[in-house]
């Protein structure tokens, strides 16, 4: 019985939850009142991310979804800065937009009034490489706007 429990405890020790996204969150003040918020994801060789805009029937698209702040007025959406790749995904039958090594979501963020306040909310993505797909995952994030 002993020797079950080692084996077990030894095999969920050396099981590792892949990441292979890292994301890096800041903001650059643009004038009095607007910021550009940066959303930043470096992804691990072989991996990649998808576009906000990827057809249904194809993998979960990233999308952005920020927590109500008074404080604060979305300009548009977010952009997507970095090298779009366009291929045929054959695992979803369907072609789709991704993103390799890094991708930059850019939202234009206005303030309404001269205050400090922060941008909070989520970002779900989901990641593959031509091997395995990965469930999508929840990145929370919260930026200062200062």
């Amino acid at each position: 019985m002993l020797l079950a429990i080692l084996a077990l405890i030894s095999t969920f020790s050396f099981a590792q939850v892949k990441q292979p996204v890292k994301w890096n969150f800041s903001s650059k003040k643009i004038d009095a009142s607007t910021y550009e918020v940066h959303m930043t994801a470096t992804l691990e060789s072989g991996w990649h991310i998808y576009s906000q805009n990827t057809p249904d029937g194809g993998p979960v698209p990233t999308s952005i979804s920020f927590t109500q702040n008074p404080l604060t007025n979305l300009q548009g959406k977010a952009k997507e800065v970095g090298k779009m790749e366009k291929r045929h995904e054959e695992l979803f039958g369907v072609d789709v937009m991704q993103f390799s090594t890094t991708v930059d979501f850019v939202q234009t963020v206005k303030l309404k009034g001269n205050v400090k306040t922060n941008l909070a909310g989520n970002i779900e993505f989901m990641t593959c490489n031509d091997h395995e797909c990965l469930p999508p995952t929840t990145q929370a994030f919260s930026i200062p706007l200062k």
